[in-house]
């Protein structure tokens, strides 16, 4: 068997990253229109067959199938050449990992809603495992490409200066953006949306009455407010602090901007509400952009944890693998 190289490595990891994209695509797209039960309480056959008949609900929700099942296959082919070509590389063999095992859970989570049904808080977890197999498979592509560039080694001799304040604010502001995620699944499933009318203000008010989705929708905003004020800090330092780190500060600029442009996306989700054609669309750009936005903000508490390493630790890795 021929060895592959590091960009050999890196274009299956892109590969692996656009067939996850489009999975996260096509879940989004199975919850906006409501395809969940598009080939009933089947799986893997829909109706009864291999190749459904073609409503609109059963082949959007059985392309969805093909796709994830293109996502598992992928996942299969990275996790195989990472542990076989790139040894020296854990973290890439670890993502690599990630997005199997999520990619697993997430299609077996699938199959039980479809068959048993489930509820609107593990529908939301199912939304939540798939984020983190797309997440693992962004980072596994942002890693190898970093592969690719270092000519395969595992570590540069970087000595960027990495506080361990800086690093744990990261992982907190990481951690925090999973839950937001969490109650905006929530929000979807349990058809909340339209609880506050308007934006900024919910239903003209600055805090409305915070009963039923009215409290939900509510809750998701004052969630995503925080979390942007989070981000924007976090960004600050990142690209402040740290001059000779052109990748933290290109980091901190792409999470800081996703998140912007996330909460204006749920903006458009609002305000097209009553616009079904429109909706779908402001939906779809809402979820991919936050999806997106954990991937680098996941990425990035990797590499604060890589490079807050003390300098002897990465002289002695880089030379383990000289």
């Amino acid at each position: 068997m021929r060895k592959l190289n590091t960009k050999q490595l890196k274009w299956l990891s892109y590969v692996t990253f656009v067939v996850m994209f489009f999975a996260t695509f096509g879940g989004t797209v199975v919850t906006k229109t409501a395809s969940g039960l598009g080939c009933g309480h089947e799986w893997p056959l829909c109706h009864g067959q291999f190749v459904p008949a073609h409503t609109v609900a059963s082949l959007i929700e059985y392309s969805h199938r093909l796709v994830s099942g293109l996502a598992g296959l992928s996942s299969v082919a990275v996790v195989v050449a990472f542990w076989l070509y790139a040894k020296k590389r854990k973290d890439l063999r670890m993502y690599s990992v990630l997005t199997l095992i999520f990619v697993i859970v997430q299609a077996i989570m699938g199959a039980l809603a479809v068959v048993y049904g489930q509820s609107s808080a593990v529908l939301a977890f199912h939304f939540g495992f798939s984020l983190i197999a797309f997440a693992s498979s962004l980072m596994l592509a942002l890693g190898a490409r970093k592969m690719d560039k270092d000519n395969g080694t595992s570590l540069r001799k970087e000595f960027v200066s990495v506080s361990p304040v800086f690093r744990n604010f990261v992982w907190a502001v990481t951690i925090y953006s999973y839950i937001v995620v969490y109650v905006g699944a929530y929000v979807s499933h349990t058809s909340s949306a339209g609880g506050c009318s308007g934006w900024p203000l919910c239903n003209g008010k600055i805090i409305p009455d915070l009963t039923g989705s009215v409290g939900i929708a509510f809750m998701h905003r004052m969630a995503a407010l925080v979390l942007l004020i989070a981000v924007a800090i976090m960004a600050h330092y990142a690209y402040w602090m740290h001059r000779k780190s052109r990748e933290l500060r290109s980091l901190g600029v792409a999470a800081v901007t996703l998140c912007l442009l996330q909460v204006f996306s749920g903006a458009g989700i609002v305000y097209t509400l009553s616009k079904p054609e429109l909706y779908i669309f402001a939906a779809l750009l809402h979820n991919l952009l936050i999806s997106s936005m954990f991937g680098v903000l996941c990425y990035l508490s990797v590499r604060v944890w890589q490079l807050g390493k003390k300098p002897v630790e990465q002289l002695e890795t880089v030379a383990s693998n000289v």
